[in-house]
């Protein structure tokens, strides 16, 4: 987390005097940034931490604000000779380049099989667990620890495989 004192200089931000930013207040800033506590006695955050980031981002609002108007001017600059007036100028579209697209859709798509598979794992060892603990209290099959242990193995196949199973029917003893 960024704290107060650190503010002024973290990820190379510099808030210098007289109110001028050396660069931009990025959203990671704002996320992490942590007030300190008051002092002892006192409940709440310290005011001047408040104060000094709250003079940041009303700098940063006042900048972009100011920074679209004159964007909007511009472009208004430019349409005015075919009697068009300029309202209002929103980004609609944002295009990446095929190469950025295609590892951004790559990324995703990973993120989406990893959160999958950690949901059926979790599934596969809670239904683990029930199918143990009901052979036992039934008890259906008494199992030692080496068959335990194989009978978690191919369950834990089945449940988490992604492929359909081939069934083996064992036709011998259980214990050979």
């Amino acid at each position: 987390m960024t704290s107060s004192t650190e503010l002024d200089h973290v990820d190379g931000l510099e808030f210098g005097s007289g109110g001028t930013l050396a660069q931009r207040l990025s959203p990671e800033t704002v996320r992490r940034f942590e007030f300190g506590r008051s002092p002892i006695g006192r409940r709440g955050y310290n005011e001047a931490d408040v104060e000094h980031f709250r003079g940041r981002v009303v700098h940063e609002v006042v900048q972009s604000t100011a920074e679209r108007a004159a964007l909007r001017q511009e472009l208004q600059l430019r349409v005015e000779l075919a009697g068009v007036r300029i309202e209002e100028a929103k980004l609609t579209h944002l295009a990446y380049a095929p190469e950025i697209a295609g590892a951004m859709l790559r990324r995703q798509q990973a993120e989406a099989v990893i959160a999958a598979r950690a949901k059926i794992v979790v599934g596969a060892v809670s239904m683990v667990e029930m199918a143990l603990r009901q052979l036992s209290e039934k008890n259906v099959v008494e199992l030692d620890d080496e068959r335990r242990a194989a009978m978690v193995s191919n369950l834990m196949v089945v449940l988490c495989s992604d492929r359909d199973t081939q069934p083996v029917v064992n036709t011998g003893t259980l214990y050979t």
